[in-house]
């Protein structure tokens, strides 16, 4: 094999390795916490992180060498988020297992009903990123109140967390989230690691709970995952499998569901390493990186019972700081999203202000009002076009 044909391969192979263990590291904090706030024991979040890893693993290794494209998937961090967000005042797990069920159901229906996918597109922009932003407020928010209660553990790490966002932006996550879990453990304050299998959760029966939570899950999934990540696709020159990509990804997050998963989708953010140009000049090889990235979740499935023993039923303070340092970025640019287009600043407004507060009315979470609200205020103020004949435009 002459050294070319060896640097387009390793360069993907890296590549998939790399940003999946940035992905995993750099929000498996979020995820253990949306899933034992929405109620999960430790054991069973063990068990949705290994079947997501399982679920993405497949999917990446089987997309990515059927279609000769790095198509990669993740589970769904701002999904996990909302968890948090809908679940302050505790909740049914079995609520949680119906919602993620739903929203895997309305993610292959985006992608096999031409309908859906019109309905999501007709969604503004300025909504759905006040959603995100209001979900990933109070991850934001821990850094500022740990510091304040335990200074001596928190600024350091927040000192740490911004030298590597200068120097080495893409590492700044996982490695502030790794370094939490490891002080953790040597506080004495970790859980025991719990064994990593497969645990069933059947889903409640309560579906005003599981629509309330279920459609803005499926929608800050949407907003904050898959639109993104196809966006990354098609900023380095492949055309993205939307449909076969939606269909597969929202069966497989419902076929998860049952075992604590809160939702596979195509990667977002760690996508752009595994798509772009870290993983090689030769476009053509790229697709290696999600056959490495498939190989490296299913790895990372058998440190499941581990990581969710040290995080724990309660997450340790200092590993919510350094989730929120890690989403600090997510959180921009959702926020500047939302507050783009002058004329619908308001709306976002009100619904970053809904989903942000965490209020429940009738046992329903903040996110669903903040979205309904939202789109009241939205079509309330929304500017009327001139009609023909009109001396002059609406100031």
């Amino acid at each position: 094999m002459t050294a070319g044909r060896r640097a387009s391969t390793l360069q993907p192979l890296l590549a998939g390795v790399v940003g999946t263990v940035t992905g995993f590291f750099g929000s498996v904090a979020v995820l253990l916490a949306g899933l034992t706030a929405a109620g999960a024991t430790a054991e069973q979040a063990a068990s949705g992180l290994v079947a997501l890893c399982v679920a993405q693993g497949v999917l990446s290794i089987v997309l990515s060498w059927r279609l000769r494209i790095p198509v990669c998937f993740a589970w769904s961090t701002p999904g996990a988020a909302l968890l948090v967000a809908a679940h302050r005042e505790g909740g049914s797990f079995g609520t949680a297992v119906g919602a993620f069920l739903l929203a895997g159901v309305l993610t292959a229906g985006t992608g096999a009903v031409p309908a859906l996918a019109r309905f999501v597109d007709r969604i503004p922009p300025a909504l759905t990123g006040a959603l995100l932003a209001g979900v990933l407020l109070p991850f934001c928010l821990a850094p500022v109140t740990e510091a304040v209660r335990l200074p001596l553990l928190v600024l350091p790490l927040v000192a740490g967390w911004l030298l590597l966002s200068r120097f080495a932006p893409r590492a700044a996550g996982p490695v502030v989230i790794v370094t939490a879990l490891v002080v953790t453990v040597l506080q004495g304050t970790a859980g025991a690691a719990v064994p990593p299998l497969p645990m069933l959760a059947p889903p409640a029966l309560d579906p005003v709970g599981v629509v309330a939570l279920g459609v803005p899950l499926y929608l800050v999934t949407m907003a904050g995952q898959h639109l993104p990540g196809f966006a990354v696709l098609r900023a380095n020159g492949y055309v993205p499998p939307t449909r076969p990509a939606l269909v597969v990804s929202g069966l497989a997050s419902a076929v998860v569901a049952p075992f604590g998963g809160v939702g596979v989708n195509l990667a977002a953010i760690t996508g752009a390493i595994m798509v772009g140009h870290d993983a090689g000049e030769d476009r053509s090889r790229r697709w290696l990186s999600g056959v490495a990235s498939g190989c490296t979740y299913l790895l990372l499935a058998g440190t499941a019972g581990l990581v969710a023993g040290i995080v724990g039923e309660a997450p340790p303070a200092l590993v919510e700081a350094a989730a929120g340092l890690a989403l600090l970025g997510a959180f921009v640019g959702a926020v500047s999203s939302a507050l783009e287009r002058p004329d619908t600043r308001v709306p976002a407004a009100v619904t970053f202000l809904i989903v942000g507060s965490g209020i429940a009315v009738a046992g329903v979470g903040s996110a669903f009002w903040g979205l309904l609200v939202g789109g009241i205020a939205l079509a309330v103020l929304a500017r009327r076009p001139p009609a023909a004949g009109d001396a002059s435009p609406m100031p």
